[in-house]
């Protein structure tokens, strides 16, 4: 492993690209990555290597860290590269490209509360933007330092060192949990008292409770618990006009909610380092099935009946007829729906029974092997895994495979939204041939755009898009870069156009921004600029995300630049 100076404690992140350092793909991952190249560019194309650290040459930072500071400051280059950027196509291709024009000026590991306030009141009194930092998986511009020149420097705040349980309430089901700690070790400490938050984004392995709060986080749960705003029970955050913490209850009709203004804020307002959460009791039963459709229409109609039926799966997860066949899923064309229930009170027989009956009757077909219940799956060896368990597998490791794809020059991504029921069959027919037709006019091929459900509620489902393209063959990324800008930006005026949210858990950034601007009204944005005022008179934290600071023209900054 290589060894790179740096003031995290953490295992090495992989500047570049996702994961830890010392993470590799297996022989067989390698060896289907290389068939996917083949495919895609049979004449051979180009292989531009992952970067090294001694190609860059960083500028110095504009500040100089006083001697109060240099105990948890650093301006070292590994660590002002890792918090460069966050982790979508865009920032790993411009990584490739050996690219950082934005680089933080200083990167801060704060121990305390007041270490965080002594950065803050700095910052302000020398015009220094901050940008709290998790664990740094954005993928919509959400982490990166381009603020625009109204700011004399940046400083990325990383929560690393807020990384404890404080306090387990068992007869309320809560914890009391610092913003920084990373998934798996918030799971494992809650696993001691017999308990799971069970909120598991993609990004579960590298992001964090605070992240999760700031970003409003789609998590595991199909329905019912579909984002982290179904977990929070209250936040404590520092800002630079003090600490604003609410109180700890089940629910409240006082007035508009505090922690809803911070669920979703994008670091704007201020730091958080606790939350109080609900938990739950570990799962016991579970129970899964794989149902497939001649069409996805007819998927989608079971789905929506499902969703209606009071059932709450934990998993309905719906895939159209491209990403069942790119997937490599089944040998005929169809859409497939992956189907889930847990509990940890009772088994599962009856709501697995009614949704499967909802599935026949729209069309759906299932065998009886193809459900699994729990102490069945125990005993499956690795060589008799379902269709679910490979598109599962597939999608925890898709960003992996993504790190190796960059410098062939393929474009892979993806895009999500949520949309009502009536509206659905419109967007996504709009949305797919939309991207399609702009990948023909970018390349004069094909490429593939597919479509899956992540979340469903009874009045509209969150179709979640990737898409597919070779981006170059000359080793120039910076034309692959250029044809990612225009098929996003096609993508963020489609689905705020045809109805649907400009993101359904990815969040807003500086990316999505003008699709934000578009489904929210001037009125509600100059309310939240007001708020943002008051909680960040200055405004220094992180410029150009969501809004712009009042007085402060930052504009839509970043990769998109629109």
């Amino acid at each position: 492993m290589t060894h790179f100076e740096t003031m995290s404690e953490r295992p090495p992140l992989r500047f570049w690209g996702w994961g830890y350092e010392a993470e590799q793909l297996s022989e067989e991952e390698s060896a289907s990555i290389e068939a996917t190249v083949k495919m895609l560019i049979p004449q051979g194309g180009i292989e531009v290597p992952p970067p090294q650290l001694e190609d860059f040459d960083l500028p110095s930072p504009r500040q100089a860290v006083p001697e109060q500071f240099q105990e948890y400051v650093s301006t070292l280059p590994y660590d002002r590269l890792v918090h460069s950027y966050g982790k979508s196509y865009a920032d790993m291709v411009r990584m490739f490209m050996r690219e950082v024009e934005h680089a933080p000026d200083w990167v801060a590991f704060p121990k305390s509360e007041k270490n965080i306030s002594d950065i803050i009141a700095y910052a302000e009194a020398n015009n220094m933007a901050v940008i709290p930092f998790g664990g740094g998986t954005s993928v919509c511009g959400g982490v990166e330092a381009d603020v625009g020149q109204a700011y004399a420097a940046t400083i990325s705040l990383d929560m690393q060192h807020f990384n404890r349980i404080l306090e387990v309430d068992t007869e309320s089901r809560a914890a009391l949990i610092e913003g920084g700690m990373l998934g798996p070790d918030l799971e494992a400490g809650l696993k001691e008292y017999g308990y799971t938050l069970r909120h598991y984004p993609q990004s579960f392995r590298f992001s964090t409770l605070g992240g999760w709060i700031a970003t409003r986080a789609g998590g595991h749960f199909a329905t019912q618990y579909t984002h982290i705003d179904d977990f929070v029970e209250s936040t404590r955050v520092v800002t630079p006009s003090g600490v604003m913490e609410s109180r700890r209850l089940p629910g409240s009709g006082a007035g508009p909610s505090p922690d809803r203004m911070v669920i979703g804020s994008e670091g704007t307002l201020g730091v958080i380092t606790q939350a109080w959460v609900r938990l739950q009791q570990r799962p016991k039963w579970k129970v899964s099935a794989t149902v497939t459709f001649d069409s996805m229409k007819e998927g989608v109609e079971a789905v929506r009946l499902i969703s209606q039926a009071g059932l709450f799966p934990s998993n309905c997860r719906l895939l159209d007829e491209m990403e069942v066949q790119w997937n490599g899923l089944a040998t005929e064309a169809c859409a497939m729906l992956v189907l889930g229930f847990e509990s940890a009170d009772h088994s599962l027989e009856a709501w697995m029974e009614r949704a499967l009956a909802i599935t026949a009757e729209n069309g759906g077909h299932y065998k009886k092997e193809d459900i699994v219940y729990s102490s069945e799956k125990s005993a499956k060896d690795k060589s008799s895994e379902t269709s679910a368990d490979t598109w599962r597998n597939a999608f925890i490791r898709m960003p992996y495979y993504r790190n190796m794809l960059v410098g062939h020059g393929i474009i892979v991504d993806t895009f999500e939204t949520a949309i009502t029921w009536d509206k659905f069959d419109a967007l996504y027919t709009g949305v797919k041939a939309g991207i399609q037709q702009a990948i023909v006019e970018l390349t004069g091929e094909q490429g593939m755009v597919s479509c899956r459900f992540t979340h469903i509620y009874p009045d509209g489902p969150a179709p979640y898009f990737t898409f597919l393209l070779v981006g170059d063959t000359t080793g120039k990324l910076e034309n692959a870069l250029q044809k990612w800008r225009s098929i996003k930006s096609v993508a963020n005026k489609l689905v705020v156009s045809l109805g649907g949210t400009s993101t359904h858990h990815h969040a807003v950034g500086r990316d999505h921004r003008s699709g934000y601007e578009k489904q929210t009204s001037d009125l509600f944005r100059h309310a939240f600029t007001a708020a943002k005022a008051a909680l960040d008179p200055e405004g220094i934290f992180n410029p150009g995300v969501l809004i712009d600071p009042r007085g402060k023209a930052v504009g839509i900054t970043g990769v998109m630049g629109e």
